[in-house]
């Protein structure tokens, strides 16, 4: 053994330590530390070490080094993308994660693959969702949408008799994936699957909302009867929070041959909120759903689950036939159900987080997210500064300059409001804008107040 590797396995516990020491000193900065840093040109990159200096002087040169450019993400008033942290009970079951370097794809290896399910079963539970939905872990929201519209395409395979697993995307023809404002990563998954960018076909939305009109898409799929196509129905919106109207959807089908695929990211997280839970009605009913848990679940990145109804096509499109590998079988091991053949124990941080704090716990986060959003929603309407540009449905509030709102001036507002709050530019109705979203486990309405002044200051101050 390398003399430098031998000496830290003889000093493990105490390496250890350190790192929990260096860690526990970056969680309690956060509330100090500047949300995003300046902007700042990387440091020199060094050769490559022939001879190690050991974890010490690694965790010395990443403290100095890199260690001060990392953006407080796992704090309160990261409000960009939608960007949840760590609850102390994930942050445990993730550091677990890579002490026992779990590859729980296989029966032929530990429970890990059971942890994973018995988790996706607290899951469904903690969404509503009937038991027709199995479940598997994947990296984040990308993936699970796009492994959702794998499923759907071997769907519209069997209905139109044919195999796209086995004979390629070009076996089904023209396709068509409907869909009224859907997530980005949509077009990148077609892409991906070979259906193509262009098969993404826009269904109007109703007046002055992102949801989809059902009327609207009723006509959209009438207008190619007798083919089978995709629907992508939204559980929250990117920009606005909007829910479609998914009872309406699913009765579609009364009328024509569709599978609903809904995006749940983080809008699925609605149903934990009694007052906000007829949002989701009708989740259930969809072929397939992504939701997104490194968001409002607050485990670490990086961390998804789908659903489905349909686990027969999924492992007919992921299946891997291999002597090593587990049997495909009646219940399949998790190298059949997703592009991953290998898979870390994510399962495990959201585990440890539905274990330690349950679904109240849980609620409790989600309905003070949302608290926190209407907050800063009245802020920035009393204030003459900002414009809010859509209703706060839920945990994001989408807002911009009253005067002069260009691309170049919400730049130099969240360059300038940055230490203290981080936000995200968007486009929304055709106006530049920012959206702040909330989904921290430690964000209150203190920082609420410390966002708000941040902004209100930097908008004054670019006049």
């Amino acid at each position: 053994m390398d003399r430098t590797l031998a000496a830290d396995l003889a000093r493990l516990p105490e390496l250890l330590d350190a790192t929990r020491d260096a860690a526990a000193a970056a969680l309690a900065a956060l509330d100090a530390r500047p949300v995003v840093p300046g902007a700042a040109a990387p440091p020199p990159t060094p050769p490559l070490p022939e001879h190690g200096s050991g974890t010490e002087a690694a965790l010395a040169a990443f403290a100095e080094r890199w260690a001060p450019r990392l953006s407080a993400s796992a704090g309160p008033r990261y409000l960009g993308f939608v960007t949840g942290g760590a609850t102390p009970a994930a942050l445990a079951g993730d550091w677990l994660t890579a002490a026992h370097d779990q590859n729980s794809n296989s029966a032929l290896d530990g429970g890990g693959q059971d942890l994973e399910r018995e988790t996706v079963t607290w899951l469904r539970a903690l969404f509503h969702l009937s038991a027709a939905h199995t479940g598997t872990f994947v990296s984040g929201a990308t993936m699970s949408n796009t492994t959702g519209l794998a499923i759907a395409r071997e769907w519209l395979g069997e209905r139109l008799g044919v195999s796209p697993a086995e004979d390629g995307a070009a076996a089904l023809g023209p396709v068509r994936v409907l869909s009224g404002a859907p997530h980005s990563s949509i077009a990148k998954a077609l892409s991906v699957l070979g259906l193509g960018r262009a098969a993404l076909v826009p269904v109007p939305t109703l007046p002055g909302r992102e949801a989809v009109d059902p009327a609207a898409l009723d006509r959209a799929l009438a207008d190619a009867p007798g083919r089978p196509a995709v629907v992508v129905a939204n559980a929250g919106t990117v920009n606005t929070v909007d829910f479609d109207d998914l009872r309406a959807i699913a009765a579609l089908r009364e009328r024509h041959d569709f599978w609903l695929h809904t995006d749940a990211a983080f809008g699925a997280f609605a149903a934990l909120s009694p007052e906000h839970a007829h949002l989701t009605d009708g989740l259930d009913a969809s072929d397939s759903v992504c939701v997104d848990l490194h968001k409002w679940l607050n485990v670490p990145y990086d961390s998804a689950v789908q659903f489905t109804r349909r686990r027969d096509l999924q492992a007919r499109v992921f299946q891997n036939a291999a002597a090593y590998l587990g049997p495909l079988g009646d219940d399949p091991d998790l190298v059949h159900l997703t592009p991953e053949n290998s898979h870390r124990l994510r399962a495990l941080a959201a585990w440890f987080t539905l274990h330690a704090y349950g679904r109240e716990g849980h609620r409790e986060i989600v309905e003070r997210d949302i608290a926190c959003a209407r907050s800063l929603g009245e802020s920035l309407t009393a204030d003459p500064y900002f414009t809010v540009l859509a209703p706060v449905r839920l945990n994001v509030v989408c807002f911009t300059l009253t005067h002069s709102p260009t691309p170049a001036r919400l730049t130099a507002l969240r360059e300038a409001a940055g230490p203290e709050v981080f936000v995200t530019p968007t486009t929304y109705g055709g106006t530049p804008a920012l959206r702040a979203a909330f989904s921290n486990w430690r964000t209150t309405q203190a920082d609420v107040r410390r966002a708000a002044q941040a902004l209100h200051t930097a908008a004054k101050e670019l006049g």
